[in-house]
């Protein structure tokens, strides 16, 4: 007997019917870039990046609110200050752009939208590195005190979930003893338990002015060959108290994200970072590429992989193509 897979690929109605993996609104969400340097109602567009932008405080509060009447469940922020120093002193500040953007939200929406805030330093740091420095290493254990800080800071302006992306060694059990210490045991974290040191994060370090000063960041993000040692990250992570895990950036790691799925017990997501929004952006600009195709088949790949959430750029347009 002939075997015919074909039959159940005749006509859009039996492939819809018998789809294994299916995309939909509650699988994303959506960056957002907070920037104290503009006025609250103002925009202003990323170069790198077409079609996203940075927000001041009150046109960051709107852009959610619109993103929740699309339905996306969940957004992510990112400061840019007006000061940096050393010490990323502004991300700490209760009156910084995360932290009021985090209170007008729940203010208005309340549970309709969940609000994660990005815990990391480099967006506030003059060096562009997302620790304390000593001449020109990091330092570990006394970056893990201002992480700590930051995580505390946004919890009391009612954030959901903190999402620690520096990759410091005990960052989660840190910042999960601060948060139980101070009251906030619902708050949850989010780590970017696999964070690459990838070449694709470009275009976010434009749009966040995180570009570091001086070398790189191989020496606290992972090196892109290591396979093994991201089952060992997601498992100290998962041990000090994470109760979600990312792995970013997702599309040159899909078998991290399958393996991070494989042996996790808690919910896996992938970051499809900006250096994969602005190739697909610019390959469709060109006329290369069928862009609303390219972007659909992109995220499906990421959950078909095995992730249980996506952070994308396009969350909000595929909403309304959903």
């Amino acid at each position: 007997m002939l075997i015919r897979p074909r039959r159940l690929r005749t006509n859009q109605k039996i492939r819809d019917m018998v789809r294994e993996t299916v995309l939909t609104k509650n699988d994303l969400v959506m960056p957002i870039f907070v920037d104290e340097n503009l006025k609250d109602d103002e925009k202003t567009p990323i170069r790198s990046m077409p079609g996203q932008f940075r927000y001041g405080i009150d046109a960051a509060v709107n852009e959610c609110v619109e993103i929740s009447e699309l339905g996306v469940p969940a957004v992510i922020l990112f400061g840019i200050p007006v000061e940096k120093d050393e010490f990323a002193t502004s991300a700490i500040n209760e009156q910084g752009g995360v932290q009021k953007v985090i209170s007008k939200v729940k203010s208005k929406l309340g549970d309709d939208l969940l609000v994660i805030a990005d815990v990391c330093m480099c967006e506030y740091t003059s060096h562009g590195h997302c620790g304390i420095i000593k001449g020109e290493e990091i330092l570990n254990d006394e970056t893990l005190e201002v992480l700590g800080n930051i995580a505390l800071s946004y919890a009391k302006a009612g954030v959901d979930i903190v999402a620690p992306s520096d990759m410091m060694d005990g960052r989660v059990l840190k910042i999960r003893n601060v948060l139980d210490q101070n009251g906030f045991k619902n708050v949850s974290i989010m780590s970017y338990a696999a964070k690459y040191a990838s070449a694709f994060y470009g275009p976010f370090r434009d749009a966040a002015e995180s570009t570091p000063q001086f070398g790189d960041r191989k020496s606290y993000q992972m090196d892109i060959g290591n396979s093994k040692e991201a089952l060992k990250e997601i498992g100290l992570d998962i041990n000090e108290g994470a109760d979600l895990i990312l792995v970013k950036p997702a599309l040159p790691y899909l078998d991290i994200v399958k393996m991070a799925k494989e042996v996790s017990n808690i919910p896996v997501g992938g970051y499809c970072v900006s250096g994969e929004y602005s190739m697909i952006e610019a390959a469709a600009q060109n006329g290369w590429i069928d862009r609303e195709k390219a972007v659909f088949e992109t995220l499906l790949g990421i959950k078909r992989a095995g992730a249980d959430f996506i952070i994308t750029y396009w969350a909000k347009e595929v909403a309304n193509w959903l």
